[in-house]
């Protein structure tokens, strides 16, 4: 039973001084996270593939039950065909050797144009894959949320190849008029897709989009909280990423969430509680 929890980066410029110490180089800033999450979202490789050296430092600035998860390349997920991408997803994992011991998920963001059509395609993918990491396939094609044949078919794919459905909430940043730059940027970029919870390998994992307002969140975040400890109760690890439109407060939200679940964060500056003990 494990509960990884973490955010979409280990660096912003508007955490030194509430998440990271001040006066840091960026790369000394994943240390810093490492002491409060024991996972990260490493979302740059979907763009390219982190070089060697890269890799073994961030290795070495991570305690050894942290977990990094890398998405695939888009030459992986977005190019092509995926029945004919399995060697550049194998020579993807091949290159993140320096940070092997330390993989938790490599996660599968698939494009809102994939849909039932590369299910084959997807299988095959799967199936080439080292049976010794985890994956995660996030999915953006309507039919795939439509509670149909197609859904069915993906559902019964991934549970077969034991890849876990990746998860995305993204209600909070929905649920009110984009009234922020970061709002607008954020109903422009992130799927409106709906919430199906549904556990397809041993590591569930949820990406939560906050809202920057953190009296939006609580409604929405709240009723994950007995669905994630049955998870835990089952001797599944969990994975949750949180987020929020510009990420400036996800810390703080992680860190509401953590508590809820009984798994507080070690603390950190900007976790500092108000006179009344609430973290908002």
């Amino acid at each position: 039973m494990s509960l990884y929890i973490g955010l979409s980066q280990w660096s912003h410029p508007d955490w030194p001084g509430q998440l990271l110490s001040q006066g840091l180089k960026t790369t000394e800033h994943l240390q810093d996270y490492a002491k409060v999450f024991n996972s990260v979202e490493g979302n740059t490789s979907f763009y390219g593939v982190p070089d060697t050296n890269s890799l073994a430092r961030w290795a070495s600035h991570t305690p050894d039950d942290f977990r990094f998860t890398f998405k695939f390349p888009a030459t992986v997920s977005h190019q092509g065909q995926l029945v004919e991408n399995s060697a550049k997803a194998l020579s993807f994992i091949e290159q993140l050797a320096p940070v092997r011991e330390k993989l938790g998920m490599l996660m599968l963001q698939l494009p809102a144009a994939c849909g039932p059509e590369q299910l084959h395609g997807l299988e095959h993918l799967l199936n080439a894959l080292p049976d010794s990491l985890q994956y995660g396939v996030e999915v953006r094609h309507p039919t795939f949320f439509a509670k149909g044949e197609a859904e069915r078919q993906l559902n019964r794919l991934l549970l077969n190849c034991g890849a876990n459905r990746i998860i995305m909430d993204s209600r909070p940043v929905f649920s009110c008029p984009p009234t922020t730059p970061a709002l607008a940027d954020a109903h422009q970029k992130k799927p409106n897709v709906p919430v199906h919870i549904i556990s397809t390998g041993n590591a569930p994992i949820i990406r939560f989009i906050g809202h920057p307002d953190p009296n939006y969140n609580h409604r929405f975040w709240q009723p994950w909280l007995p669905r994630i400890q049955s998870w835990l109760d089952e001797d599944k690890s969990v994975y949750l990423f949180v987020h929020t439109a510009d990420n400036q407060f996800a810390p703080m939200l992680a860190a509401e969430i953590a508590a809820a679940l009984q798994h507080p964060l070690p603390e950190f500056p900007g976790l500092a509680p108000s006179p009344q003990g609430q973290l908002f």
